[in-house]
């Protein structure tokens, strides 16, 4: 059994706790957050204590393990502290607000030997971690073509919009990922931008974007992004390469269709929230997370990958912005 503690309990941090609670050999014993209410009602769910200062999570001898789910501008801060206390840290996307930070962060992490993976969980969604595998394997011989499809069913907050970094920093965090995760090292991005929701036009971000990502291999990754989709949370994936291709297409609740006199071929529609959609990602991480932890074994995404994600982010903002391609 592994005892727990998460720092932030906004709706991140409710994912994990609940997460937490479905695994038999891991325990929930503290939550943290500025917000007393928040971290008492998150810790009265589960069982757990509470308490309003993060340094009371790292100092903690019961806690063995640490999920960082604060606001972005306090990871680096939490990964930090979790090295000093020696306690192994899954650390919410993205890694960073800014890459300078990273080199900061590295640099305060010499000599600390710290035990950190990042929170990129789609790349053990059960579908897109099959077709990766079948691709190592040549099933579809190399790569040479990958599109990602991700588009919300409906944009969160401005209020979080102003505070999450922007559409490439925090939603297409997960893309750029798992591009570098299929691709291996980007050389390019080429980004379309794109301001179609006008509810929107005072948040200074972007709504949509078209992203084209090339390695030196001349290998391609096309993602396409937006915050709003009538049919649902749309989350595709297509492997191509010369010997066929390799697709995870949408969940359902079910795979019932329906035949009438008035339609044909109708299913019901795609799921509509990402904690149902990706619920089995997020355990398999936790529960990747805590064996490798116990065996002592390296922590894959690593801070490396989430700078890279960061690093593609920010050029594609910039690559949004002015209309060129940005060679990374």
């Amino acid at each position: 059994m592994t005892n727990i503690g998460i720092i932030g309990a906004g709706r991140i941090g409710h994912v994990h706790a609940k997460t937490i609670g479905s695994i038999a050999d891991a325990n929930l014993v503290l939550v943290s957050d500025v917000n007393e209410d928040a971290a008492k009602a998150l810790a009265e769910k589960y069982g757990a204590r509470y308490t309003t200062r993060a340094e009371d999570v790292f100092a903690d001898k019961e806690v063995e393990a640490i999920i960082i789910c604060s606001p972005t501008p306090l990871h680096v801060e939490h990964i930090v502290a979790a090295a000093k206390a020696g306690k192994p840290a899954l650390c919410e996307k993205p890694l960073a607000m800014e890459v300078e930070s990273v080199a900061k962060l590295k640099e305060q992490l010499k000599g600390l030997n710290p035990t950190v993976m990042l929170g990129f969980n789609r790349r053990f969604d059960p579908n897109f971690a099959k077709i990766k595998k079948l691709v190592d394997e040549g099933k579809i011989g190399p790569l040479e073509q990958l599109t990602i499809i991700s588009r919300d069913p409906a944009a969160p907050p401005k209020e979080y919009i102003a505070v999450s970094g922007g559409i490439f920093k925090d939603m297409t965090i997960h893309d750029f990922d798992m591009a570098h995760y299929f691709l291996g090292d980007v050389a390019t991005v080429t980004t379309i931008g794109q301001n179609l929701d006008p509810d929107l036009d005072d948040t200074g971000d972007y709504d949509a974007a078209v992203i084209l990502l090339t390695n030196k291999a001349g290998k391609v990754a096309t993602i396409i992004n937006s915050r709003h989709c009538a049919t649902g949370y749309d989350q595709r994936l297509e492997a191509f390469g010369p010997k066929g291709s390799l697709f995870a297409e949408n969940q359902r609740e079910t795979t019932v269709r329906a035949y009438t006199a008035e339609y044909s071929d109708a299913q019901e529609p795609f799921q509509d929230f990402f904690l149902t959609r990706y619920a089995t990602a997020y355990a398999d991480e936790l529960r990747t997370f805590l064996k490798a932890v116990k065996e002592g074994k390296e922590l894959q995404p690593s801070i490396e990958a989430g700078e890279v994600a960061l690093r593609i982010a920010e050029a594609a903002l910039e690559s949004a912005k002015t209309g060129k391609t940005v060679k990374l």
